[in-house]
């Protein structure tokens, strides 16, 4: 079986796949590698996609294309209804990230809450002691804090359990009150946050949900966490919220336009710190991809029912 694998495979990846090579043949190519890409998925019965979009013209070049697996949980980067109307199955591998996630959004909150890139940049320059004075008036402990997270499932529970061990309120909010004492409204969380933290797919009804007005509603204090999909926030409104002491800090790992611009104003600003869309990119997330994307080979191979399909094509 041809499988196109859309990164570049470091060691412990070869090794794991090793014992498969009698009947997996797979190709790897780099994300900005558009030659490689399409030569290769002309042969391709399965591409395990990663973040580059997949569009119904890309799909129109893969004739031999059965499955199209993305190697996290979000789909907004294939043309879902292209795939579907070619026969192509579209799977995805929901909470094989979570952990990963849930501790690089906790990293970006401690970052941005203990002010970690002015502390490294001041102790690197000999600036680091005697401290900044302002430290004691806006460095906070997560467990001092109510945490709210927009969105509650795989990543934002675990986040929950993590936080709630450090000593925070933990509230959230979903698309229906579900019951439990933490929930609120999506208006009422943002107020009452110190911490608001981002958990949902990118969809029509999620993309600029905050905007300037939910801005508004937030602490001047608070600290916004996005590790889920960069449109979810509008970026422009984040930038004057930062610049103007709206808000007090912000821990982002995505963006509007991936990779980032260099001239994103975003990238100016002292009160953020940043990952490149990498907080679910570790070798125990990468483990766990192979493990499933295997799987679904297997049974692709042999005739059974895939497993996470998010499409239904004709058996």
């Amino acid at each position: 079986m041809r499988v196109l694998a859309h990164f570049v495979p470091g060691d412990k990846v070869t090794g794991f796949l090793a014992p498969h090579t009698d009947w997996l043949d797979v190709r790897y190519c780099a994300e900005d590698d558009d030659e490689t890409f399409y030569r290769e998925l002309s042969d391709a019965e399965v591409l395990w996609h990663v973040l580059r979009p997949l569009s119904g013209d890309d799909i129109a070049t893969a004739p031999k294309l059965r499955l199209v697996h993305k190697l996290g949980a979000g789909v907004n980067t294939i043309d879902v209804d292209a795939a579907t109307a070619r026969g192509i199955a579209v799977a995805n591998m929901p909470g094989a990230n979570a952990a990963s996630v849930a501790e690089g959004t906790v990293l970006l909150m401690l970052a941005a809450l203990r002010r970690l890139p002015q502390l490294d940049r001041a102790t690197r320059a000999g600036q680091g002691w005697p401290s900044d004075p302002t430290l004691g008036e806006t460095v906070r402990d997560i467990g001092g804090c109510t945490v709210g997270l927009i969105g509650y499932g795989n990543v934002a529970t675990r986040v929950e359990t993590i936080v709630a061990a450090m000593g925070a309120r933990v509230l959230h909010t979903s698309t229906r009150d579900d019951g439990s004492p933490g929930w609120r409204s999506l208006t009422d969380l943002l107020a009452a946050a110190d911490l608001v933290s981002l958990h949902l797919p990118l969809t029509e009804h999620t993309a600029g949900l905050i905007d300037r007005a939910a801005l508004t509603r937030m602490k001047d204090s608070a600290v916004l966490v996005n590790t889920s999909r960069g449109p979810i926030v509008d970026e422009d409104a984040l930038v004057d919220a930062l610049r103007t002491g709206r808000l007090a800090a912000a821990g982002l790992d995505v963006f509007a336009v991936e990779p980032v611009p260099a001239g994103n104003p975003l990238l100016t600003l002292d009160n953020v710190v940043f990952t490149p869309h990498v907080t679910w990119y570790t070798a125990d997330t990468m483990r766990r991809y192979l493990e499933f994307a295997v799987d679904n080979c297997e049974r692709l191979r042999d005739g059974r029912d895939l497993v996470n399909l998010v499409n239904q094509v004709a058996g």
